[in-house]
């Protein structure tokens, strides 16, 4: 059930109201928080099929805490992440967050992956008056409908997905839009996507196919989409369903054609698929990539001291993370020392021109503005590597 903006800012008006969340005077009754210390929560996946991005952006986000409180804290409180792995399992992702809600009695959540996920434990985490940060995903109901708890700083997989088509059709001169995306509720936002440019651009979706998220074999998706005439194919793909299809086309001698996916597939395991296979393929994403060997000075500290901390390289989870927790530092240091969930969302919307570390897209919130970039920033494989090819990017 879709609930309003204006239902959900009387909601939490209520419950400031009822006592939910209560000034610093009284700090043992602010949630999570204590004259010594601020507890902040994340579910996310540390031995399931997303492992890869919930391990590397859950140790970023820990190794800039221990930054912080290496440092003396926020307004003389330390900072303590306690990550709960759910496995990329929504069922578990509910237990987590159910721990984490009233057990641990975390004061916000952050950087919590997957759609579904996030989606699964909202009533009762707003419930309990807990903002959500930066979730390790880029579905619209992150931010969608407004609600006071919830924020975001990039695009979503739908302004990824629209942007890139537009750019394309018209750079390329693509004419016959088609889509490719799991039948999934991922999938169904990049479908919905590809129908709206098109309706915006007065063509027409050619072709659509789907695919189960556990696929593995493409070929039927792949004639059918080529037998359309197909110039241009969006993918509501996330790692191996980008992969595999792709390069499908590409055996299958399918060149002539545009293939495009956004920040669910912006993950170096895509870009560096054995044998080149998805070299040429297009992805739309709201944050940068980062190369050691190209790196500024401040790209490579961070880079060397993940190195050195964990004996890992950092990948795009590790941006996320390290993203997510200097952007809650941030609005800690701003709302001062009598820290209550309202000052913190009063500093949160306070946030105006910040840039990551990394140079993404400028960050801009307001108090009805909790989607702090719609800039797409667009990304071409080559020779291995994600190359920004244009950008910022908007439809």
């Amino acid at each position: 059930m879709r609930i309003s903006a204006l239902t959900t800012s009387v909601a939490f008006a209520a419950l400031l109201a009822a006592g939910f969340v209560q000034g610093d005077a009284a700090a043992q009754s602010v949630r999570g928080v204590s004259k010594s210390e601020i507890v902040i929560g994340m579910h996310t996946d540390l031995s399931g099929p997303a492992a890869s991005y919930g391990v590397h952006s859950s140790q970023a986000m820990r190794m800039r805490f221990d930054e912080v409180n290496a440092q003396g804290g926020v307004n003389g409180r330390k900072i303590r992440l306690i990550v709960e792995d759910t496995q990329y399992q929504v069922p578990r992702a509910v237990q987590a967050a159910n721990k984490l809600i009233n057990r641990d009695k975390i004061f916000i959540m952050a950087g919590a992956l997957g759609t579904p996920h996030n989606n699964a434990v909202f009533a009762d985490q707003f419930k309990a008056g807990i903002p959500n940060i930066n979730p390790v995903t880029a579905a619209r109901s992150m931010v969608e409908p407004h609600h006071p708890l919830k924020f975001q700083m990039i695009s979503s997989y739908y302004d990824q997905t629209r942007a890139l088509l537009k750019y394309l059709v018209e750079k390329n001169g693509r004419k016959k839009i088609c889509t490719l995306y799991q039948d999934t509720d991922f999938g169904k936002e990049i479908l919905d996507a590809v129908q709206d440019q098109a309706k915006a651009m007065n063509m027409a979706v050619v072709e659509t196919a789907t695919n189960t998220p556990i696929a593995t074999d493409f070929t039927a998706q792949i004639t059918k989409l080529r037998g359309a005439g197909c110039d241009i194919v969006a993918m509501g793909a996330i790692v191996r369903d980008a992969i595999v299809p792709y390069g499908t086309a590409r055996k299958m001698g399918w060149t002539d054609v545009d293939f495009v996916s956004q920040s669910a597939s912006f993950d170096q395991i895509v870009a560096s698929a054995p044998g080149g296979a998805t070299e040429g393929l297009y992805v739309g994403a709201g944050t940068i990539m980062p190369y050691r060997d190209t790196a500024d000075a401040t790209v490579a500290t961070w880079w060397d001291a993940y190195k050195a901390k964990y004996n890992a390289d950092p990948n795009i989870g590790a941006v996320y993370g390290t993203n997510t927790a200097m952007l809650v530092v941030t609005a800690l240091e701003r709302a001062g020392k009598d820290l209550t969930t309202e000052s913190f969302l009063k500093a949160l919307e306070s946030v105006q021109g910040y840039r990551d570390i990394f140079g993404g897209p400028v960050v801009n919130f307001a108090k009805e503005k909790h989607l702090g970039s719609n800039e797409v920033l667009m990304y071409q494989i080559q020779k291995g590597r994600f190359v920004q090819v244009a950008g910022p990017l908007k439809y």
